[in-house]
């Protein structure tokens, strides 16, 4: 019998989840059939239950819907309750399993796929929105010397270190602060959303290593303007998101199927060169 899953999301037209995950299952044989739906911005629950009473076994979540799915779940693991959102759902009976795979595909993309391990390494998180959040725990687990993130509400900067604090070391600072007396870092992560509208978070060049690593986590852009200033500055190593998207993929496919795929052939698909 095949299973169902599908992407839930409003636009969803952009999404490459289904060319994804159609490749996971033909290549780990699973019988799968995957869907997009684009749930309307005020009818997620009702969407979802219908999906499920379909047949559906699970989702992916992806935005606006990651604090819908967070309320709808009613079993959060411990990745999800901290990052605040969900995106992924597993339904089994009248349970609904959730977690949030984007920081465990981000490190795993930096690690594995781009052989940079973060142990031992200065790490700048640029923003304090969701995808940061979502982030933070993976990255502490790698055991970094140093984390700091730096946004320009320095507040919720804080408040992801409180928040976080008992995991690893951290720190949080504004932009004016690390401008001020910038340190070097060897990888630093723009989690802004300021590359979707084509602009430059307010970082100081003097933080961005030529041996480090400079990764942004929107996709399929080329050279944005972070990582332009990255690459003007003479940092080797660029990378954008779409490893981190398909590895976060692979990590809700293993936890829907009990098999993990092979992920090389799908990032090289979907990676745009960053000229």
């Amino acid at each position: 019998m095949t299973d169902k899953y599908a992407v839930i999301g409003n636009p969803i037209g952009h999404t490459k989840s289904p060319l994804i995950h159609s490749t996971f299952a033909r290549q780990t044989g699973q019988d799968i059939a995957y869907g997009v739906i684009e749930g309307p911005l005020d009818g997620f629950c009702q969407t979802v239950d219908s999906f499920r009473a379909a047949g559906g076994c699970g989702l992916n979540v992806t935005a606006p819907f990651k604090l819908d799915a967070f309320a709808y779940a009613t079993d959060l693991t411990e990745q999800a309750q901290l990052a605040g959102a969900v995106n992924a759902l597993k339904f089994e009976g009248d349970q609904v399993f959730a977690q949030n795979f984007d920081g465990i595909g981000l490190t795993r993309d930096i690690v594995h796929n781009l052989g940079f391990p973060m142990q031992g390494k200065r790490v700048l998180l640029l923003g304090a929105g969701g995808a940061a959040r979502g982030a933070l725990l993976p990255i502490l687990a790698q055991q970094p010397a140093k984390l700091l993130i730096v946004n320009r509400t320095e507040s919720k900067a804080h408040a992801l270190v409180a928040q976080f604090s008992n995991f690893g070391e951290l720190a949080a600072a504004s932009y004016p602060e690390l401008s001020a007396s910038p340190e070097t870092f060897d990888v630093v992560i723009n989690a802004t959303s300021a590359s979707l509208r084509g602009e430059l978070p307010p970082v100081h060049t003097d933080v961005l290593s030529p041996d480090g690593l400079a990764y942004e986590l929107v996709y399929g852009k080329g050279l944005t303007p972070f990582l332009r200033l990255a690459q003007g500055t003479g940092v080797r190593r660029l990378a954008d998101g779409v490893g981190m998207l398909v590895e976060q993929a692979a990590e809700a496919f293993a936890w829907w199927r009990g098999v993990r795929p092979d992920t090389r052939t799908v990032i090289t698909t979907l990676t745009v060169p960053l000229v």
